[in-house]
């Protein structure tokens, strides 16, 4: 298992590493022990935190509700709880 998510009672915990300000939206890999993603937003005021929980519910069809950020609010390295998700990226095995 790669070590940028496990599981908990159904909710996958995600490690980020952020990039924001990027020319686009995307999933770009594993980094270290943390999936990096780049989102265009810049990191001021919340906005990059708020368009990654956007994109992270949009990736896992859930909507933005169940999208909780639980560390790394001003940080680039992040742990998000995706609750129940209903559609998994092919980087994640659901049956972990």
């Amino acid at each position: 298992m790669p070590g940028f998510y496990s599981w908990q009672n159904g909710d996958l915990l995600l490690r980020i590493y952020l990039q924001p300000r990027a020319s686009v939206d995307e999933i770009v890999g594993p980094h270290g022990e943390a999936l990096k993603i780049r989102v265009t937003a810049p990191p001021v005021e919340g906005k990059a935190n708020r368009k990654l929980r956007a994109f992270l519910a949009a990736q896992f069809d859930v909507p933005p509700t169940r999208v909780t950020l639980e560390k790394g609010h001003g940080s680039r390295i992040k742990l998000w709880r995706i609750h129940q998700p209903r559609r998994l990226p092919a980087l994640i095995d659901p049956a972990e």
